[in-house]
């Protein structure tokens, strides 16, 4: 299923939103997409590492790394294949931050930026933008989180906002429950689904998955952080409202 736009009227321009979005944008770009080939040490001695797998590896953030839980030893990142590739590694956790605003590729952050466009932008409006900011990064943060406590030995780097994003998905359902998105279910169909119906079922899948996943892994999708940032989003998003501004009081 694929949001393309909902019902919801914001009564401001979703500022955060927007430059969340640019951001997510331009990390992928000009900081992925273009970063150059490096020349990485591996058990297999010198290799020379495209620079996106090159950035994954030094910005995303590894479970086993936060833990020391590593087989291979700290700054140590598996590329699959059995090669162990070290990497000069920022702090830990700034990786918990900075892999928020890495992706994969462009299916994978067009995706995310599709679905903070949709459901940011009125969780923005409705919270305060003062609040919106802390209360993604609080959600990336939760969610990276929970991807830790289901694998804390797992050596793959974990990136990309979807943690962040599933608690804005979380706080709006709670917040425009009888809102209406509509969305495209390929190959042919374009219906008004009820926000309702279009989380409670994209949630669903989420715990669908990773149930069947591996612990901790999801064949590259990192669902435990799905499932964290969503529960994150719902369960504290009236903690974030603010309260309506009292009338003024009519003088004579």
């Amino acid at each position: 299923m694929i949001p393309l736009h909902d019902n919801q009227p914001t009564r401001r321009f979703p500022v955060l939103t927007v430059a969340l979005i640019v951001i997510n944008l331009v990390v992928f770009v000009a900081g992925e997409l273009n970063a150059p080939t490096q020349l990485l040490h591996t058990n297999r001695g010198p290799a020379r590492v495209d620079g996106m797998s090159a950035v994954t590896a030094e910005y995303g953030f590894v479970p086993c790394e936060l833990v020391s839980r590593c087989d291979h030893g700290p700054d140590r990142v598996d590329f699959g294949g059995n090669i162990i590739v070290h990497v000069h590694h920022v702090p830990v956790l700034e990786t918990v931050l900075t892999g928020m605003f890495l992706h994969g590729g462009w299916m994978h952050v067009l995706g995310n930026m599709l679905f903070l466009w949709i459901f940011g932008n009125n969780v923005e409006d409705r919270i305060g933008r003062l609040g919106f900011l802390p209360f993604y990064l609080l959600g990336g943060l939760v969610a990276a989180g929970l991807q830790l406590l289901s694998d804390p030995s797992s050596a793959v780097p974990t990136i990309g906002a979807s943690g962040a994003i599933a608690a804005v998905l979380g706080a709006y359902l709670v917040l425009y429950p009888r809102a209406f998105v509509v969305t495209y279910i390929p190959p042919f169909f374009f219906l008004p689904l009820p926000a309702i119906l279009f989380l409670i079922v994209w949630f669903g899948f989420q715990l669908l998955d990773a149930s069947s996943a591996h612990v901790g892994s999801g064949g590259g999708v990192a669902y435990f952080a799905h499932i964290g940032g969503f529960v994150f989003g719902a369960l504290t998003i009236r903690r974030w409202v603010r309260p309506p501004r009292a009338p003024a009081a009519a003088t004579s």
